[in-house]
């Protein structure tokens, strides 16, 4: 990587790490003149006159702490509003209840697990059709799309496969058709990768639990619009729903946001790495990571995003029982689910975060029992090199080199 950014990538959003660390913390907003912004934990607030408040009335409604996070989030999304939610999954509701029974939902193919379960086994029930489809074919959304469709989500790079689809093209054809609202699940890439909004995008939404926060020990969910509208609907559905944050985790996400742009500078360099070593190696029958020349969306990546994250998912040679002797042995990587911490994490999605994924459904996306998913943490690059070396050595050791 250049000092400027990663060679052939868009480059760096500006001042990205200043207003990381300044907007929305305005030390005079407080009496004190804080400089870090108060953990706010009341659930109440004194009104002057009945009706009349000082901006907050109740905490579900509004937060100062909240606030905080919300503003600055909102800035490194290239957003004018951002609103928190208490997980990411609670932020998918909310947006899913933009729409009304007999609505149709187009959902990319290989999404999150969580996701696929909500749209299949809650939405669904509710009245709404979800429609699956593999929007890295353009023509495919467009085929998909009827004056039914109200919404169409998409994430990118996906999880675990790791496609990337083009937010422009998808959006080109979005609003061709009225009423229809793009959102992007951006958890993959971060808001110092990726801004969905910029390339066209109605909604961009986090699960913050990953890299936004970075530290695993947040469980939380963002969501970002340009719109007025949308954003007071959203809000509307905020307050109604009531799946708020608390203000304690809304102030550690917003310390995690401080040091993104180190954290996610990191993490490519690693990733990087990680994939380039499996690449190389005889153990491995296939590396997916859209840093690598290899992959087959590379040059779309380089065109949308500045950069990319610690997520490599590879397939080992073998079969299941080679992948969960791998990861048994790993020592540095932790095996289990999540990502986008400091840590490094391994996990097996058949079994694991994408068990809820239909098997024939996993079986055409290509989650088989030899995938493994890795978050590649902080830790030194030889560290995390040898361990990878050390656990294929271990999952292989019956056979002789």
């Amino acid at each position: 990587m250049e000092s400027g950014g990663a060679r052939g990538f868009l480059p760096p959003f500006g001042h990205f790490a200043t207003q990381a660390i300044h907007a929305g913390q305005e030390p005079e907003q407080w009496r004190s003149g804080a400089l870090v912004p108060p953990v706010s934990l009341s659930t109440t607030f004194k009104q002057q006159n009945p009706g009349q408040h000082a901006g907050y009335d109740y905490s579900r409604s509004g937060n100062p702490t909240r606030n905080c996070l919300e503003k600055a989030v909102a800035v490194l999304d290239g957003a004018k509003y951002c609103l928190a939610y208490a997980s990411g999954l609670a932020a998918t509701l909310n947006i899913t209840h933009l729409l009304k029974a007999g609505d149709t939902i187009i959902c990319m193919d290989d999404v999150y697990g969580g996701t696929n379960r909500y749209f299949r086994k809650v939405a669904m029930k509710m009245g709404l059709n979800v429609v699956f489809v593999d929007c890295t074919k353009p023509e495919c959304l467009e085929a998909a799309i009827t004056p039914e469709t109200k919404l169409v989500w998409i994430e990118t790079p996906t999880n675990p496969t790791l496609k990337v689809i083009d937010i422009r093209a998808c959006a080109d054809i979005v609003h061709k058709h009225k009423d229809v609202l793009l959102a992007v699940d951006n958890t993959f890439m971060s808001a110092y990768f990726q801004r969905p909004l910029s390339l066209g995008a109605d909604i961009c939404m986090y699960s913050a639990t990953k890299y936004m926060n970075g530290h695993s020990d947040v469980v939380m969910g963002l969501v970002s619009v340009n719109c007025a509208d949308l954003y007071e609907r959203l809000k509307f559905l905020q307050n109604s729903l009531g799946a708020v944050p608390s203000p304690f985790d809304c102030y550690l996400c917003n310390r995690g946001l401080k040091t993104l742009q180190v954290r996610m500078k990191q993490h490519f360099h690693n990733a990087l790495a990680v994939a380039r070593f499996l690449e190389s190696d005889s153990r491995v029958e296939k590396v997916i990571y859209p840093g690598l020349p290899s992959h087959p969306q590379h040059e779309l990546v380089k065109r949308q995003c500045t950069g990319c994250p610690g997520m490599v998912t590879f397939y080992i040679k073998g079969n299941l029982k080679h992948a969960m002797a791998f990861l048994k042995n790993l020592k540095v990587f932790t095996l289990a689910e999540s990502l986008g911490g400091y840590e490094s994490l391994a996990e097996l999605p058949a079994i694991m975060t994408h068990a809820s994924v239909p098997k024939e459904d996993r079986e055409v996306l290509g989650i088989s029992d030899t995938l493994i998913r890795l978050s590649v943490g902080l830790e030194d690059e030889e560290d995390l090199l040898e361990d990878l070396d050390q656990a294929l050595k271990a999952a292989f050791a019956d056979q002789k080199a």
